[in-house]
């Protein structure tokens, strides 16, 4: 059986006819992503995570830098989803008050007794997860003061699982895949009364996925601010991994926003097996499109098959290119991150977070990618965003990748590097 070739794209036209996107500009006004760093910034434990730049890697590929929002030191979490679940549940807690973010900040809620506590209830938080996005609400309810329900699918990994109650979440195992979970816990949810804190949206709920795709904007408040004090005033490419698509539409919306007149070009990454982004692409009627089946794919925090049809909308106006890849691009990257070359820095990445590393890697090194490359215009003026969005949340699987060298890449398509 002949091996998946490692990187396919499709350029979007519509994206470089250059239309504005309304959603991006409601949902990154001027300010507002700021005032969410500042909220963010309020809890005990809150740091930047750090921006690390692979030089010596970047020389290599015959790029100007590698720059990387190394998200697996965030709160101990291992993830950046926490972002955006502490701010949906703030803000799901300001409209059961009836407060503003005058009258209650993070800082507030963290420290819960009396009248307030009684004007807010007792409030149940639920969500579907493959895991990281789970642990982030579970983390942020616990802390303050809540009962959260994580409903996962039948192929979670144990880590996953154990990550979640360990961080106070109550865990419900659901046969199928990640979007029958989330359809099972939006029906109990309606059932018992909770609060659904999802990450992707659907006719009459859409709040929430908004909120969370904000919170998601400290990450690149902060950025900007690393970024400056290497005196870079930009990134020049957004490579952005993508499940539902959340995350991708919030990097690459909060750019086309902030530079609306030099937008970075940008790639949207997701898993050949789990790739309802790049299906609607090449459907191209403007609308979401659904994958189904089992979704196999070692990336599990990608292994979505219903796009976020807000995420839909921004991405279908601003991203530059959807590429999909097999799971021993992730793998391969998982492995250049751990053993870096000499003057670079060790980075712990799961599978969902190194894909984009891979994906840069072969769109730079593999022949059949020349297009892509020259497309995008990757050269030595290039200064490349990566997202490293999670460390190492199952380790199990990251020591078959790792150690045991699980997902090699097919000998047809290995770099054979120059002694």
């Amino acid at each position: 059986m002949k091996p998946e070739i490692p990187l396919q794209w499709i350029k979007n036209e519509h994206a470089l006819q250059n239309p504005r996107s309304s959603l991006a500009q409601e949902l990154f006004p001027p300010g507002l992503p700021q005032r969410i760093r500042e909220l963010h910034s309020e809890i005990p434990s809150y740091g930047m995570s750090p921006l690390k730049s692979l030089p010596a890697l970047a020389r290599r590929l015959g790029v100007g830098g590698i720059w990387v929002k190394d998200e697996s030191a965030r709160f101990s979490l291992n993830s950046f989803k926490v972002l955006g679940g502490s701010y949906a549940i703030y803000k799901k807690l300001l409209q059961r008050s009836q407060l503003t973010d005058e009258n209650l900040t993070l800082h507030d809620l963290l420290n819960l007794d009396g009248e307030l506590r009684k004007g807010l209830g007792s409030p149940i938080f639920a969500t579907a997860t493959d895991g990281n996005h789970g642990t982030g609400v579970a983390w942020a309810a616990s802390k303050m003061g809540f009962r959260s329900i994580i409903y996962v699918h039948h192929r979670t990994t144990k880590d996953r699982i154990e990550g979640i109650k360990r961080n106070g979440g109550e865990v419900v195992i659901v046969d199928g895949n990640y979007d029958d979970a989330v359809r099972q816990v939006n029906d109990d949810a309606r059932r018992n009364g909770w609060e659904v804190i999802s990450d992707t949206s659907w006719r009459g709920y859409e709040d929430v996925p908004k909120w969370i795709m904000q919170g998601y904007s400290t990450m690149f408040v902060e950025t900007q601010e690393q970024f400056a004090a290497q005196g870079i005033r930009r990134p020049t490419h957004l490579f952005v991994q993508a499940g539902v698509g959340s995350l991708a539409a919030a990097a690459i919306g909060y750019y086309s926003v902030l530079f609306e007149d030099n937008v970075p070009l940008s790639v949207v990454v997701e898993p050949t097996k789990a790739a309802c982004l790049y299906k609607s692409m090449e459907i191209n009627d403007g609308q979401p499109h659904n994958v189904t089946g089992e979704l196999d794919t070692i990336m599990a925090g990608l292994a979505c098959g219903e796009p976020n049809p807000l995420a839909w909308e921004t991405l279908y106006n601003c991203a530059d290119f959807f590429a999909i890849c097999p799971d021993y691009v992730a793998a391969k990257a998982m492995r250049v991150y751990g053993m870096p070359l000499p003057g670079d820095p060790f980075i712990v990445s799961g599978e969902s977070g190194a894909v984009t590393l891979g994906a840069l890697m072969f769109a730079m090194e593999y022949d059949g990618a020349r297009q892509l490359r020259e497309e995008l215009s990757l050269n030595r003026d290039s200064q490349v965003l990566l997202i490293n969005s999670e460390g190492n949340t199952s380790p199990e699987e990251f020591r078959s990748v790792v150690w045991e060298g699980g997902m090699p890449v097919p000998e047809e398509f290995k770099i054979h590097y120059n002694a």
